[in-house]
C-alpha cells in the first residue's frame, strides 16, 4: 500500500505527463506487476509532497543507517535500482526515486522545464523526506546530472555523491549517441531494440531475455508519456567542476556509448583532481546491471 502525504494550502495548476487517463491505468499496471517480479526487498512506498507533485520513493534499510538517495535514468524509475538495492539498503538507508515528470508512479502536477524546476523539486523532496543534511546521493544517467547539480548548488546539505555515468556534467553527449537517439525518436517500433542493444551491449551479451524485457519497458513508457519535458543535461564548466567541494565518485563502463569514458576521466583528473573517478570492465550504460556487484561494492566503499 503507498502511504500518501499531503501540503495544506498548496495549489498547483494541472498539468498531466501521461496521454490519457487510460494510457496511464494501462502504464501503471504493468509497472507494478514489473515491480512484483523484479524489487527483491521488502519496502516502505511513501508518496512525498512537493510543489510539482507527489513523488514515489521506495524506502528500504535501516532506520538510524545514513540515508542514500537513489535517482534513475531517463526513461526509467526506481526499479532500476533492483540489482543493487539489497547490497545498498544493507549498509545505508535508500530512498530509491521516481523522477518526477517521468516514467512510473509519482504524479507531475506542474511542469518541470528548467534546472531551477528539478533543484527546486529536490529540496522539497527532501524535506517531505525529513532529509536536512548529511545526505548521500547517487544517480544514473540523467539522475547523475541532478545529484551533481544538488551537490554544486547545495554542498551544505550533502554528505557525498556518486555519478554513475551522469548525462552530460563531465562531457558532451557523443555524435553517435544523439544521431541514434534523434533516428529511435523518429521510429521507436523500428529502430528501439537495436539501440537498446547498441546502448547495453554487455547485457546484450550477457543476458539476451533483459534486453527484450528492457525494449519491452521503454517502449511502454514512450507510448504511455506525452513527449518528455526535463531539460537536457549541462555540462559543468571548469570553474563548475573546481567549485565543486563534495566528496564525489566517478564511474563509468569502459563500453559507454554516450561519451567517451578515458576522455572524461582525463577532464576530471584535469580539472577536479578531487573526484574519484574508475573505469569498470565489462560494462557500458549498462554499469549497474552488468556489473552490479562491483558497482555496489564500489559505491559502498566510497560512501563509507
Amino acid at each position: 500500500m503507498v502511504a500518501a502525504e499531503h501540503v495544506q494550502g498548496m495549489s498547483t495548476p494541472a498539468f498531466h505527463p501521461y496521454r490519457s487517463a487510460e494510457a496511464r491505468e494501462i502504464y501503471l499496471t504493468y509497472y507494478d506487476s514489473l515491480a512484483a517480479r523484479q524489487w527483491p526487498v521488502t519496502s516502505e512506498e511513501r508518496m512525498a509532497p512537493t510543489s510539482y507533485g507527489e513523488t514515489f520513493v521506495r524506502i528500504t534499510g535501516p532506520p538510524a543507517a545514513p540515508p542514500l538517495v537513489l535517482f534513475p535514468g531517463a526513461f526509467t524509475t526506481s526499479l532500476m535500482w533492483a540489482p543493487n538495492i539489497r547490497m545498498l539498503s544493507d549498509a545505508f538507508r535508500t530512498y530509491a526515486v521516481d523522477q518526477i515528470g517521468d516514467s512510473g508512479r509519482s504524479t507531475c502536477t506542474r511542469p518541470v522545464r528548467s534546472w531551477e524546476d528539478l533543484l527546486g523539486w529536490m529540496s522539497d523532496l527532501f524535506r517531505a523526506l525529513e532529509l536536512t543534511h548529511g545526505i548521500n546521493l547517487a544517480g544514473m544517467s540523467f539522475g547523475g546530472s541532478l545529484a551533481a547539480q544538488y551537490a554544486l548548488h547545495y554542498p551544505e546539505r550533502v554528505a557525498k555523491v556518486v555519478l554513475l555515468a551522469p548525462g552530460g556534467t563531465v562531457l558532451r553527449f557523443s555524435t553517435v549517441f544523439m544521431a541514434r537517439l534523434m533516428f529511435t525518436a523518429m521510429s521507436t517500433r523500428q529502430r528501439l531494440p537495436a539501440v537498446v542493444r547498441w546502448l547495453f551491449a554487455d547485457m546484450a551479451r550477457k543476458d539476451p531475455l533483459w534486453i527484450d524485457e528492457t525494449v519491452e519497458l521503454l517502449s511502454m513508457n514512450m507510448r504511455s508519456l506525452q513527449k518528455r519535458q526535463l531539460p537536457m543535461p549541462k555540462v559543468f564548466t571548469d570553474a563548475e567542476w573546481q567549485r565543486l567541494k563534495v566528496p564525489a565518485l566517478f564511474l563509468a563502463g569502459e563500453h559507454e556509448t554516450i561519451y567517451s569514458p578515458t576522455k572524461a576521466v582525463r577532464r576530471l583528473k584535469r580539472v577536479a583532481p578531487q573526484v574519484k573517478t574508475e573505469i569498470i570492465s565489462g560494462a557500458g550504460h549498462d554499469l549497474t546491471f552488468a556489473q552490479a556487484e562491483l558497482v555496489s561494492r564500489r559505491v559502498i566503499d566510497f560512501l563509507r
